[in-house]
């Protein structure tokens, strides 16, 4: 117990073991008040560490909750369909399958197990393509034009609808007819999509982007004749534009598949594919990805 006489404040003060801090107390009483004994019970060192846990607690759950007020008030303005912003997404990019390990397709012709890897990738790549599920879970889109399903004011014209992009489209390189792909007659195919962007109008005036392959400078004459599937390398217009991945669930990107007939053997091959699109840049030095793909193949063999 501490005792404090009569006056305007009393100050305690006292100290603790070692050289620890002294820690300062006041207690101020009313004029004239009469003397008396002050409790010691919350001011020992246990209560002042105490208190200060309780000020803490309630700063930090201050804090939180102002987090999950803005956290909140932010979602409230963004819609669960597509992005607020998506500039950076202008320009779609491409990609291949099989893609090998960093953009290179290098096998032996007379090796199977080389080459059955890619086999492979490309089956499970397009098994969602065939045409029996297609038919079952996509629309017959009435063809070269925008299948647009715009929204009615506050209305929500969701789920969208996806248009069928058939396996048998690719023809030679569906894997149907050609369980191999040309593997395995060094006349491989390679399988190009278009990246998705939500909104995007490729393509104007009614003509559809189209897919165009053609070695690197020092490569002219080795890549050869190339095919493309469909016949005309395009993108058809139905598939866009893609609504986003909520409102659009059984979106299949359109595929454009190209087939080297007689490419150089033994010999590296640098190839570059750019899609052809009148609103689309392939020639953005600064993003060598956008609006094109390059890649290497070379095939081996020992005739």
């Amino acid at each position: 117990m501490l005792r404090c006489t009569s006056s305007p404040s009393c100050t305690f003060m006292w100290p603790f073991l070692g050289h620890r801090l002294q820690r300062l107390v006041v207690i101020k009483l009313l004029p004239g008040q009469a003397a008396r004994t002050v409790p010691y019970l919350f001011l020992n060192q246990h209560g002042l560490l105490g208190l200060i846990f309780l000020f803490y607690l309630a700063f930090y759950i201050f804090l939180a909750g102002m987090f999950i007020l803005t956290m909140y008030v932010m979602l409230l303005t963004l819609d669960d369909n597509k992005p607020t912003y998506q500039d950076r997404l202008a320009t779609p990019g491409l990609m291949i399958r099989p893609k090998g390990e960093e953009m290179e397709i290098i096998y032996a012709k007379e090796n199977t197990e080389s080459w059955d890897t890619h086999v492979q990738a490309l089956n499970s790549f397009l098994s969602p393509y065939n045409d029996s599920v297609q038919e079952q879970k996509n629309y017959a889109c009435k063809p070269d034009q925008y299948f647009k399903q715009e929204d009615s004011d506050s209305v929500k014209n969701n789920p969208k609808r996806s248009c069928q992009f058939r396996r048998s489209i690719l023809e030679d390189c569906s894997g149907l007819t050609d369980r191999y792909y040309g593997y395995d007659e060094g006349k491989p195919c390679i399988i190009i999509k278009l990246n998705r962007v939500i909104g995007m109008l490729p393509g104007k005036d009614g003509q559809a982007p189209s897919i165009s392959c053609a070695p690197k400078i020092d490569d002219t004459d080795k890549m050869g004749e190339v095919a493309y599937f469909p016949r005309n390398g395009t993108f058809n217009l139905m598939y866009f534009p893609y609504y986003g991945k909520k409102a659009q669930v059984n979106y299949s990107q359109p595929l454009v598949a190209i087939k080297f007939l007689n490419i150089t053997l033994n010999t590296e091959i640098n190839v570059e594919c750019k899609i052809i699109a009148n609103n689309i840049p392939n020639l953005n030095e600064r993003d060598k990805f956008a609006g094109r793909v390059s890649f290497k193949l070379r095939i081996n063999s020992r005739n």
